[in-house]
């Protein structure tokens, strides 16, 4: 049997320990750069981007009109991101919800899912378009602003990154794990960041006490209230820290009983799972005093 392991032999013997540092390394950097993570300029991970990327330059003007979520979908994923559809369609629906954005950068038509967990319907049915902010993280990109990469087959270019005329990092927030890494960012007002924009551009030295006078805290779209400074500066001060927040909720006298009533929610809470959530706890006479649980959000 002939020595594979010969000198004579094409085999290029390498250090196992080596071998494996080094392309785990260039696993982790893809993973970090390429997919999970997003990028502080805009504030948008690889395949957000190419989505408004995509959906900018389509022929059918989904930057202004509705057209079907399959077209943008197939646009993205021939062109720029030679990734699975079904992941791609995620993100797009994700970018729509209301709920889950703080302020989305995706208008959509037709069912996009809820908060009580109900997936959106197939990319045939549902129609998108680009919103108001999205128009603003794209204005002035055909001017030289941002540098273009060539795609994954060469046949076309793509922004490195968005202009972006806003700080979208911190208005919509994002959350991802790559790896040996991870993020976690909560979405902000948009009132709060431009005045705290313009407070630091006069006062380059500002404090975070000072910045915090205007930029209060984070800012979900689900409402809810957020219980302690504590975590949030914390938070701001040196990148970990944990924001607790609470139900908003408020009493209605009955004639003969008083009716809790839940106005806000926790930022990702499923509605419908609480609601379980809390019978159970009824039923299992871990709660005292509740004698019915209703959903009546679409009242």
């Amino acid at each position: 049997m002939e020595n594979i392991f010969s000198k004579d032999s094409d085999i290029e013997l390498v250090d196992i320990e080596n071998s494996i540092k080094s392309s785990y390394l260039d696993y982790s950097m893809s993973v970090i750069i390429g997919r999970a993570l997003p990028d502080a300029r805009d504030g948008l991970k690889p395949v957000h981007r190419r989505i408004l990327y995509a959906m900018q330059n389509d022929e059918a003007k989904s930057r202004t009109d509705f057209v079907k979520s399959a077209r943008i979908v197939g646009a993205v994923i021939g062109r720029y991101h030679p990734h699975g559809d079904i992941a791609v369609y995620d993100a797009l629906v994700r970018m729509a919800q209301d709920f889950s954005m703080r302020y989305p950068s995706i208008t959509g038509q037709g069912n996009f899912g809820s908060i009580d967990g109900d997936s959106a319907a197939a990319m045939r049915y549902t129609e998108a378009k680009m919103s108001k902010l999205s128009h603003e993280l794209l204005k002035d990109i055909d001017k030289d602003t941002v540098d273009f990469v060539p795609n994954y087959d060469g046949s076309e270019s793509e922004p490195d990154v968005l202009p972006s005329r806003v700080p979208n990092l911190l208005l919509n927030g994002s959350s991802g794990i790559a790896v040996g890494m991870a993020t976690n960012i909560p979405p902000h007002s948009l009132n709060e960041l431009i005045d705290g924009l313009l407070y630091l551009l006069d006062s380059k030295d500002a404090s975070l006490e000072e910045i915090m006078q205007f930029i209060k805290g984070p800012d979900f779209p689900t409402g809810g209230i957020i219980y302690g400074k504590k975590g949030i500066i914390e938070a701001y001060r040196t990148g970990r820290g944990r924001v607790k927040v609470r139900a908003k909720t408020h009493i209605e006298k009955k004639t003969n009983k008083d009716v809790i009533v839940i106005d806000e929610l926790p930022y990702q809470t499923n509605k419908a799972r609480l609601i379980e959530q809390i019978a159970e706890l009824v039923k299992e006479k871990q709660i005292e005093g509740i004698s019915e649980v209703r959903d009546e959000s679409n009242k």
